[in-house]
């Protein structure tokens, strides 16, 4: 069930920062709840592997090369979703720190919610 509440905050806040950013959209909910479950895919399997792969480069960068693959997440969840559709390197950076920033917004104010119902 966790699972699923991930997948369909992931989903508005892909909606909600595709609204703010002109190089990128989606064309509908039901885009952005398969956009959110292959960015779960990609994220889980494949970003991990990318991540060992490219320890030396991250290290020399101090970490700014984890944004080139998040960037490159985002790339590869545009070609495989019909309907998401990411214009450019820029958008696909800017997305995924609006992303990552909404998605912590509202999880946050969920587990605020969930706090204080589990007070009661």
């Amino acid at each position: 069930m966790k699972f699923v509440g991930k997948i369909l905050v992931t989903a508005l806040a892909a909606l909600i920062a595709s609204f703010f950013l002109p190089g990128v959209s989606i064309n509908s909910g039901t885009t952005a709840v398969i956009l959110a479950v292959v960015l779960a895919l990609l994220n889980g399997f494949v970003k991990p592997i990318l991540i060992i792969l490219t320890i030396p480069i991250t290290l020399l960068t101090l970490g700014l090369f984890l944004l080139v693959i998040n960037m490159l997440i985002i790339r590869w969840s545009a070609e495989i979703v019909p309907g998401f559709k990411v214009s450019g390197w820029w958008s696909a950076l800017w997305f995924s720190l609006l992303l990552s920033f909404v998605t912590y917004l509202i999880e946050s104010l969920i587990g605020k919610t969930d706090d204080r119902q589990r007070s009661k």
